[in-house]
């Protein structure tokens, strides 16, 4: 295992968390829609959402270092085409609370959820290919939004 390069870590994983900040704060107050809403099953109580996803962040942002400090035989135009995939997903990301709490559109959401998760496994599968951890890591994030979509249709269909 090469050196890690602190600095970078750290950006990689502040700007990462910082895109879900963000979105939190462009989502409105999201706890009162979410309470008024009838859920599905397994629906979590609402505090679990920005631990899970405060968690997950700093796991993608880890990715994105990996995928960065790499020096497998990929070539950069790779590396660069898969941290340019990473920021086009994160931004997917980014939507999806403005469209569901926002704009309460919870049919928008699931759309925005199933582009994130095709462009996740694209992602996943290219992080992959350069470095394996980088793509293992973003597993529980892949499980994460499908059960999220599972959330999304189940509001869809009770709403």
């Amino acid at each position: 295992m090469k050196n890690i390069k602190w600095t970078e870590l750290l950006i990689f994983i502040i700007g990462t968390e910082l895109v879900g900040v963000l979105s939190s704060l462009f989502s409105g107050d999201f706890s009162a829609f979410y309470n008024e809403l009838v859920r599905p099953p397994l629906s979590p109580p609402g505090f679990i959402f920005p631990v899970v996803w405060t968690i997950l962040y700093a796991l993608m942002g880890i990715s994105a270092y990996l995928i960065f400090v790499s020096d497998s035989d990929t070539d950069i135009g790779e590396k660069k085409n898969a941290l340019f995939l990473y920021s086009i997903q994160l931004f997917v990301n980014f939507m999806w609370s403005i469209v569901f709490f926002r704009l309460e559109n919870i049919a928008a959401a699931a759309v925005v959820l199933i582009i994130l998760i095709i462009l996740v496994i694209i992602m996943i599968l290219r992080f992959k290919k350069i470095e394996p951890l980088a793509g293992y890591i973003n597993i529980p994030y892949l499980i994460w939004i499908l059960f999220a979509l599972y959330l999304n249709l189940g509001f869809l269909i009770l709403n």
